[in-house]
């Protein structure tokens, strides 16, 4: 009998991961009943009525007319009940960009194959020699301190320098006089930048992030595109893009703002236009720029452009020196010091060539700009992040190395280390997402959820970088100056988490808002068979649908508890990876097949309201976007060879990724309003128990060595950042660090001299410590070559630990440079 109703279980269990129709159900019922039981000892009577109780149903759903009637009319008519209808900004929100990884994970079965498809990221012989070059150049000629005391912008010679270099111009193709670089390449460029002087990245992001260059790509006449394209790629233009006004802020499709269809002259001729007003705030480059990209809300209450009154949103590009066009005076966004204010104007008149794509395009500017929002949001904010996240853990592992404090150097404390690992395995984490996404784009996807997922999740773990570093370096960075490199990034984090979406809308309304019906295989279609107003053929399109919905739903279903009955080592893999890294692999498929599950009995449960449950949907798209945020990891790894000194950094980072995953899965059901059915999806998913733990602490502590020892693992982590050179801090930092094994091993070989008091203590302030070199060489301890080390190792780290100080009548309007504020430290 036990084995009888084991072979049930795990024939079910096949059955719905198979999808397997009606009559194979059948089939395998009557082979279950018929030869089964009386193996197993079952009386005729049971057998019948058990036959009764299982083909009854299993007739019901494989006879077409009796499902139809019986199934399908009445859902039908519950699902039109419950799913409010979606307005035309909601449809186009929903239907702009591509769905990419982001469907697979939705799927509850990962195709990996898609993943490795996508080749690693490559720079072009041009690209890496910008690159190496012309963005080096622009490093070096900026900096956080001087930009923010002295210019409170960037200096005239860096403006110049990006305009010549075709900085403002790398996504405009070459035909325009543009660059033409991939996504990867512009990603490359801001991190490059920001891990240097974020004013210079953003300078240079929003050109070629949201802005008119991208719009005109898409969406521009070709006229437009003549005209605008190659002043933009030149530099003789400067554009930016205004669509957040005072009462709109993240509710970008309600803006006020209006253009009133109308007749009007334009040069000296009648012609039909818009009468614009608009009141925008926050718009970067808005101070210096000239062209507006404009969006707002066109009416045509005279029947002019046909006969819709309200066609809807609309974007023009306005040159700023057109009459009645006000720039207004600049933001001052926590002390960052990139152009950003307000524009506005009354009934300013346009005419209808101003619109991006001209007559074609009215009314269709949300579409678009969802469209190009999600592609440069994917590039933009997670590229700044991971640029200012990288400074972050350069400067601060070193200071680890080299600081001492009880003796003992302060990297070597495990509270330290806590630090330390979150540090280096968020990192390493929201680089290989960077990475990913910006690869996708690159693949011609527009990654609307993905984006998303990137933009939020990127800037949260920078803010932790962030705070992270702040914790461990302490006094060094509170105290403002030249020599703090870390504080600039400490006090703009905010504004990363604020624009392009601030990050509570995004986590609560559009990753899993979007995502649930963008990226499930069957609502989206559900959605338009209901809409369809032919009955008939609504009916029979959503019957096909309605139950290979019921069989994807069982066959995750099945998944979910098989992967958590076997922690995961009876779902497939994929030959490809690593060994050390598949049990990854299997978890992603397990917890891919719980959010599958979970949101279809989210949406049949909450129906309509869900999107009005923000902390359940805001914990459904944390269980997406830590699967996504894995996968990238996983990818990275592979794209990078198996590195097996980046092991902990990747373990670390994954591990990390997966229990946030499943704490989030715990808190929906912990907040489920039916206790019973949380009950059963806790069994489903979770049979016995929670299986994915935090990083423990040795791995922790093997992740915060390989931050704090010069090699591959640390040179990896931090690649393609701008390390400055001379006597700038954190170049003094990078040169200190790597004489730390060396100082480490004079240390270790002197230990026998100190003990007999031929030699005192090695000095904990590193002022002390060139006596005491000279001492050790005098005595005949270390060598010329080693006293050299020594000496530079003093030096060097003694420029890191130092901080900033200043006289007591100093004025920051007084500094006319960085090495200036150096010579008035006291």
């Amino acid at each position: 009998m036990t084995l009888w109703l084991v072979i049930l279980v795990a024939g079910a269990l096949a059955l719905m991961m198979a999808r397997a129709n009606a009559w194979m159900w059948l089939l395998a019922e009557a082979v279950w009943i018929w030869l089964g039981g009386p193996l197993a000892g079952i009386e005729l009577p049971i057998m019948v009525l058990l036959a009764i109780l299982l083909f009854a149903p299993t007739l019901l759903v494989a006879i077409d007319a009796m499902r139809t009637s019986l199934i399908t009319r009445p859902a039908l008519d519950t699902f039109r009940r419950i799913m409010p209808r979606m307005s035309a900004t909601e449809r186009d929100a929903i239907e702009a960009g591509t769905v990419w990884w982001d469907g697979e994970l939705f799927s509850g079965r990962p195709n990996w194959q898609r993943l490795f498809e996508v080749a690693p990221p490559r720079l072009s012989a041009e690209e890496q020699a910008f690159l190496d070059n012309d963005v080096e150049q622009l490093c070096a000629m900026v900096s956080d301190w001087d930009t923010s005391v002295k210019h409170q912008d960037l200096p005239p010679a860096a403006w110049q320098f990006i305009k010549e270099r075709g900085f403002l111009g790398m996504i405009i193709p070459r035909q325009y006089g543009g660059k033409q670089f991939s996504a990867y390449m512009h990603s490359q460029v801001i991190m490059k930048l920001s891990s240097r002087c974020p004013a210079a990245a953003i300078s240079v992001m929003v050109p070629n992030s949201l802005g008119p260059a991208e719009l005109l790509l898409h969406y521009g006449t070709q006229a437009q595109k003549d005209h605008y394209l190659p002043r933009l790629a030149q530099g003789l233009e400067i554009p930016c893009f205004a669509l957040t006004s005072p009462y709109a802020g993240s509710d970008a499709a309600a803006i006020p703002d209006v253009g009133v269809v109308c007749r009007g002259i334009h040069e000296g001729q009648e012609t039909i236009g818009f009468k614009v007003t608009w009141s925008k705030r926050y718009i970067t480059l808005a101070p210096v720029a000239t062209v507006l990209g404009l969006a707002f809300r066109v009416r045509d209450p005279d029947g002019l452009l046909g006969d819709d009154p309200e066609p809807g949103i609309t974007c023009a590009l306005i040159p700023t020196s057109h009459p009645g066009v006000v720039t207004g005076r600049r933001h001052w966004p926590l002390n960052a010091v990139f152009q950003n204010g307000p524009t506005s104007g009354h009934e300013v008149f346009i005419p209808m060539d101003w619109v991006i794509g001209g007559l074609a395009q009215v009314g269709r500017g949300w579409r678009m700009l969802m469209e190009c929002l999600a592609a440069g949001r994917a590039i933009s904010l997670p590229s700044s992040n991971v640029g200012f996240s990288k400074l972050a853990v350069r400067g601060t592992s070193a200071y680890t190395a080299m600081r001492r404090q009880f003796k003992v150097e302060i990297g070597k404390f495990e509270g330290v280390q806590e630090a330390l690992a979150r540090m280096g395995g968020n990192l390493y984490m929201i680089d290989a997402t960077r990475r990913l996404s910006a690869l996708a784009v690159d693949a011609g996807e527009k990654p609307s959820v993905i984006s998303a997922i990137s933009k939020y999740h990127v800037t949260e773990r920078g803010r932790t970088i962030v705070n992270d570093g702040m914790d461990v370096i302490g006094g060094k960075g509170i105290c403002m100056g030249p020599g703090n490199f870390l504080a600039r990034a400490y006090q703009q984090v905010p504004i990363a988490i604020t624009v392009e979406g601030a990050n509570i809308l995004t986590r609560c309304l559009i990753i899993f808002g979007q995502g649930a019906i963008r990226c499930h295989p069957y609502v989206l279609r559900e959605l338009a068979a209901a809409a369809d107003e032919n009955h008939e053929r609504a009916t029979q399109e959503f019957d096909k649908l309605l139950f290979a919905h019921l069989s994807f739903a069982a066959a995750n279903f099945a998944r979910a508890f098989v992967g958590g009955i076997s922690y995961g080592w009876l779902l497939p893999s994929t030959g490809q990876a690593a060994r050390q890294t598949r049990r990854y692999f299997r978890a992603v498929t397990h917890l891919s097949s719980a959010l599958a599950l979970l949101a279809d009995v989210s949406m049949a449960v909450f129906g309509g309201t869900l999107k009005l449950r923000e902390r359940i949907s805001g914990r459904l798209g944390d269980v997406l976007s830590q699967l996504y945020l894995v996968s990238a990891a996983l990818k990275r790894f592979e794209d990078d060879g198996r590195p097996a000194e980046d092991l902990p950094l990747l373990e670390w980072s994954v591990r990390d990724a997966l229990h946030r995953a499943q704490e989030a899965i715990v808190d929906v059901l912990h907040n489920f309003p039916n206790p019973w059915i949380a009950l059963a999806l806790r069994v489903a998913i979770f049979p016995l128990g929670l299986i994915y733990r935090k990083p423990s602490d040795l791995l922790g502590t093997a992740v915060a060595r390989a931050m704090q020892t010069p090699g591959p693992a640390r040179e990896r982590l931090l690649s393609d950042t701008y390390v400055p050179q001379g006597d700038d801090p954190l170049a003094a930092g990078e040169r200190a660090f790597a004489l730390t094994p060396t100082v480490q091993l004079l240390e270790q070989r002197l230990k026998p001299v100190i003990k007999e008091g031929q030699l005192p203590p090695m000095p904990q302030s590193l002022i002390e410590m060139k006596a005491w070199n000279a001492l050790a060489f005098e005595r005949g301890f270390i060598s010329q070559q080693e006293l050299g080390a020594l000496d530079a190792f003093a030096h060097d780290g003694d420029l890191t630990i130092q901080v900033d100080d200043f006289a007591p009548d100093f004025d920051r309007k007084e500094i006319v440079d960085a090495e200036e504020a150096r010579r008035l430290i006291v």
